[in-house]
């Protein structure tokens, strides 16, 4: 096939994309698709401007496998995987990347090609959830090429000629390149050197101010597609709980977590009409009164106990400010023999020597122990991994669930901790 069969087949795709999935097709639209030379390009590449290709590899492809390699590239730059890196090994993290896409894209419809990494136990999960997971040994390969970042840590020599270019031109710039610009212009967007008869030759790696630029650039491309995919109803599921959970303001659990508690607090001014002893003049005064927390920590095994004691902590502190009453539970499948544990406001609130537990997960018997009493709490904190048999209907008082891993909730407010 040619080079106009193939960019004809490259915007047949992008077109289908866009028609089909609006979301994924409008953030394709934002890449350039440029014809790379195939000596350091053997699949598709991006480097946040620019989709590169390899025409033979595209070649190869059937349309619907096209649209998916399309659609992969505008991800990984929609989800700023250029900007988040920070420490972590390039080769491990441009595998946890595509792990967390690829799922993604194949729920949403779409046809991987061969060599897509794609595993079940990754479903929903971001790509710093997976690096973990992702062992120094691993032989797993990504199936494109990330190259808005100048380290090449890779342990599996692929035969990919990166790490001479690199070598030649310093954190992977080939000599005789000019600067590039961010800023999103034709010219800005495409690599600097001059485009060989083979193909676009591997374009630099972003600069700090380039990556921080693109970054904000993607977040406005994702939030834009968002509201016109869903605007015509086609926001899947899965891609639109991603998308909320992107666009969202990231806050520390601890300030969540001060944020609920303090609307517990029982301070507060009144603006009562005085007796007539008193005056006409309307001042305010402190109305105070203690209030009533519930504590529950899942003592299943799932939670460590320096998380417990990390979370406790942090109850401690607010625990005061609040002048709050803390009941303290411990449950797996059934409340611990030795509790509840009761704190007032001026005792340090601590976990208790010893736990018994390390058994299933049954969140149940907490909120039967609370039915019980015959009281009603100001606020329910139950720190967890979510994992567990719920109680069939919401109770009416609040619940916090201070989560650690990706379970879902059916009620109440959910913080995630890790």
């Amino acid at each position: 096939m040619g080079g106009e069969d193939i960019e004809t087949k490259l915007a047949a795709a992008r077109t289908r994309l866009i028609l089909d999935k609006p979301f994924l097709g409008a953030l394709a639209l934002r890449l350039p698709m440029i014809a790379a030379d195939p000596k350091w390009c053997q699949t598709t590449a991006t480097d946040a401007r620019s989709f590169y290709y390899n025409p033979d590899y595209i070649d190869a492809l059937s349309l619907e496998q096209t649209q998916f390699v399309l659609a992969h590239e505008a991800l990984h730059c929609a989800l700023s995987h250029f900007a988040r890196r920070q420490h972590r090994i390039k080769f491990r993290w441009d595998v946890a990347c595509d792990h967390a896409i690829n799922p993604l894209l194949i729920k949403d419809g779409l046809k991987p090609p061969p060599g897509a990494l794609a595993l079940d136990q990754f479903e929903g999960m971001t790509a710093e959830e997976i690096y973990p997971c992702i062992d120094d040994n691993n032989s797993d390969q990504p199936m494109d090429q990330h190259i808005y970042d100048g380290e090449q840590v890779d342990p599996h020599d692929s035969g990919q000629q990166q790490g001479d270019e690199q070598r030649e031109g310093g954190r992977g710039q080939i000599p005789g390149e000019a600067e590039t610009d961010a800023g999103g212009s034709s010219e800005g967007q495409r690599q600097t050197g001059q485009e060989s008869e083979n193909g676009a030759p591997q374009p630099r790696p972003l600069t700090a101010g380039e990556r921080e630029s693109l970054a904000a650039q993607w977040q406005q491309r994702l939030a834009g597609a968002a509201q016109q995919a869903q605007q015509a109803g086609k926001l899947g599921g899965l891609m639109a709980r991603m998308v909320g959970e992107l666009l969202q303001p990231k806050l520390p659990w601890r300030m969540l977590l001060a944020r609920y508690l303090t609307q517990v607090a029982r301070d507060d001014y009144s603006y009562m009409r005085p007796s007539r002893r008193e005056g006409t003049t309307i001042m305010p005064s402190l109305r105070s009164a203690q209030a009533d927390i519930v504590v529950t920590l899942d003592t299943s095994g799932s939670v460590s106990s320096e998380e417990l004691n990390e979370f406790v902590a942090e109850i401690d502190t607010l625990k005061g400010q609040l002048r709050a009453r803390v009941t303290l539970h411990a449950c797996d499948t059934a409340l611990a023999e030795d509790g509840p544990w009761v704190f007032e406001p001026w005792e340090e609130f601590k976990l208790p020597k010893e736990f018994q537990g390390g058994g299933g997960t049954d969140f149940r018997p907490v909120f039967e122990w609370i039915e019980r009493q015959g009281r009603q709490p100001d606020m329910l904190l139950y720190f967890t991994d979510a994992e567990g048999d719920f109680p069939a209907s919401e109770p009416p008082y609040p619940v916090i669930w201070l989560v650690k891993g990706k379970a879902p909730v059916p009620w109440g407010q959910r913080i995630q901790l890790n």
